[in-house]
């Protein structure tokens, strides 16, 4: 019996219309498993073009589309957890509206997740304004062992990826606001509530980095969030003194870059290096 599955597409004023649309194209029609239920939460006002976008992927037929409203904007977050609340399947698959998901991505991740994993991230390949020209792969740990080490220096998975069941979301506490980090917040929760973890090493989402997505990685505003981050990190017992230490150095550092040597820095720290640190005892 092919299992059941709501994806879950958050849509704020930023968004563009045009990779909006190819976000839920490629979430549907495209897919060679197609879900049951598309749950867009619109968080906050929108431009004209995004609105007469949302308008467009209402009257979808390809399969049960609902726009959820949120009057005022109220962040990632809140829009993630009302969106959740709103599913009605308890396998869920989290779609960025600017990013592309390949058509075998929810065959491949959903009876995993049917099959009992609580979480199941991929792989993914970055492109900048053309998706047939593809850059970088981000290939995570796959094992959960692996995966467990990992998140305590770096986020385990590729959020725009993942798909998760709903309870077991529910049980680590659901997300909680932290500027560009309640992902990463929400999977070490998890991991540290016993969920059932993996990644898939096959690229299954094309992740957009034209719209300035290195720029998103600094600045102080991020840093507060990292260093609120790897504070509640620490205060959960997820990470050690040593690791909190580590994480705030080399962490922390990096968002004070500027966005060339950021760039740089992320390709060779993070897309080749971070996993043999990550597996270093601390």
């Amino acid at each position: 019996m092919t299992p059941e599955f709501s994806v879950l597409l958050p849509v704020y004023a930023g968004d563009d219309a045009g990779f909006l649309r190819r976000a839920f194209d490629s979430a549907t029609v495209e897919q060679e498993l197609r879900p049951t239920e598309v749950v867009v939460v619109q968080d906050g006002p929108v431009p004209p073009a995004v609105a007469a976008a949302l308008e467009e992927i209402a009257r979808s037929e390809v399969c049960d589309v609902r726009v959820v409203r949120i009057e005022r904007n109220g962040g990632l977050a809140r829009a993630l957890d009302v969106g959740l609340a709103a599913c009605r399947h308890e396998i869920v698959a989290r779609v960025d509206a600017d990013d592309v998901s390949l058509p075998r991505r929810f065959a491949v991740q959903v009876p995993l997740v049917d099959g009992g994993l609580d979480l199941v991230g991929s792989a993914l390949v970055e492109f900048e304004d053309d998706e047939a020209v593809t850059g970088d792969t981000r290939v995570l740990p796959t094992a959960s062992a692996e995966i467990a080490r990992y998140a305590r220096f770096a986020d385990p998975f590729n959020h725009p990826t993942v798909v998760y069941r709903r309870s077991a979301v529910a049980r680590a506490g659901g997300y909680e606001p932290l500027h560009l980090m309640e992902d990463y917040l929400l999977f070490a929760r998890m991991i540290a509530d016993g969920a059932a973890v993996a990644n898939v090493a096959e690229p299954l989402v094309k992740y957009r980095t034209g719209a300035g997505a290195y720029g998103r990685r600094g600045g102080l505003a991020l840093l507060r969030s990292e260093v609120a981050l790897q504070r509640r990190l620490r205060a959960d017992g997820f990470t050690s003194r040593a690791q909190l230490a580590r994480n705030l150095a080399v962490r922390g550092g990096y968002r004070l870059l500027p966005v060339g040597v950021r760039r740089w820095g992320y390709r060779a720290l993070l897309l080749t290096g971070l996993r043999r640190r990550a597996g270093v005892a601390a």
